[in-house]
């Protein structure tokens, strides 16, 4: 039975009349740019995540984008950040000419190490990015100590809806970064992020360097740029914002039954599950196992239909581009050994107990 990574046509079918009728409402106004839709949206996910603002903007890569600009990261600035996580993080610390400064992962929780934080940091270091990766909210609590009075500014792309403790990520360091890229589990039909943030002058920051910086019509008191989100997106997103919950109680439902699935199958000495840090309402945007021989697992996967991938094969100081900032092979341990090893399996929430138990029978198949 084929199994795939991500089937998006299961969350569609059932929310398709409202999600078109949402479409159609925007079509009938011909308002695509910002906009009621977009306003309605950033104050459904303000109250959905408890913070003060949210600021909808064109992608959660642009989201970091803008929010490092409000805290006036450029040439000469460092920002701190985990050396395992998708490349835009990095990336648009190097777009503003600054240099990122790359720090190992926890090989529990990927997340990265508090621990290793505080020597990277001087006066140069105009903020740290954590990462919430694959859904699990970073160790918040130590990293602001360790921060002070340096902005931390969370990367969220991964983990809509995850906590540490009793808040929701993306309102508990200075800022939040939001991705609504299809996959995700709050997903667009297309590009999308929110900046969250509880400080009504950064919010104001925001919105104009959403618009070029403009303050006034035609009047732009910085540079900006173009970051602003659809009104199509954001009607599809207030729908599918109502079901989130849901999708998410689902997503952890079924890594609870994969972990169940290992243990019968007694997979315990050959596969590691996902470890979901008491306190840190993992959301699980991917279920994400450590294996030997990952890649030749990968394929017999693939051979039997079975959707799989790697997050991510490649640390960010091992990419080509990085090169000049002097890190080789070696420098992270914990990360280099997490690419090699790094399995994503299916867990949306509408599959079923069949399709996991295809999934952890094959690879039980495997090492056999």
């Amino acid at each position: 039975m084929p199994v795939p990574l991500l089937d998006l046509k299961r969350q569609y079918r059932p929310l398709r009349e409202e999600i078109r009728a949402a479409m159609d409402r925007v079509c009938d106004e011909q308002r695509f740019i910002l906009g009621p839709e977009v306003e309605a949206l950033e104050k459904e996910a303000a109250e959905a995540l408890g913070v003060e603002g949210a600021v909808g903007v064109s992608s959660g890569t642009d989201a970091l984008l803008i929010a490092l600009m409000a805290l006036g990261v450029g040439p000469g600035d460092e920002v701190v950040l985990p050396v395992f996580t998708f490349f835009a993080t990095a990336g648009v610390v190097a777009r503003l000419g600054a240099r990122p400064v790359f720090v190992d992962i926890d090989p529990d929780d990927f997340c990265l190490d508090v621990g290793q934080v505080a020597a990277q940091l001087n006066p140069c270091t105009r903020a740290i990015v954590p990462v919430h990766l694959f859904g699990q909210s970073a160790p918040m609590d130590e990293l602001l100590e360790v921060a002070g009075e340096v902005p931390v500014l969370e990367d969220c792309a991964q983990a809509w809806g995850a906590t540490f403790g009793d808040p929701l990520v993306g309102g508990i360091g200075r800022m939040g970064a939001f991705s609504f890229f299809p996959s995700k589990n709050l997903g667009g039909f297309g590009d999308g992020g929110l900046v969250t943030t509880n400080d009504p002058e950064l919010e104001g920051l925001l919105r104009q360097l959403r618009v070029h910086g403009q303050s006034g019509v035609y009047e732009h008191r910085y540079v900006g740029g173009n970051f602003r989100l659809d009104a199509l997106q954001a009607a599809v997103l207030r729908i599918k914002l109502r079901h989130v919950g849901a999708w998410v109680e689902g997503r952890r439902a079924n890594a609870a039954r994969y972990g169940e699935l290992f243990a019968a199958a007694g997979l315990g000495d050959v596969v590691v599950p996902p470890v979901a840090v008491e306190g840190r309402g993992h959301t699980f945007n991917q279920y994400v196992i450590r294996v030997p021989q990952r890649d030749a697992l990968r394929a017999h996967l693939a051979e039997r239909g079975i959707g799989a991938a790697v997050y991510y094969p490649l640390p960010l100081h091992l990419q080509p581009c990085f090169a000049d900032l002097g890190y080789g092979e070696g420098d992270f341990p914990v990360a280099e050994r997490a690419s090699r090893e790094v399995l994503a399996l299916p867990v949306f929430p509408e599959m079923t107990a069949a399709e996991q138990e295809e999934v952890v029978d094959a690879i039980a198949a495997f090492y056999r």
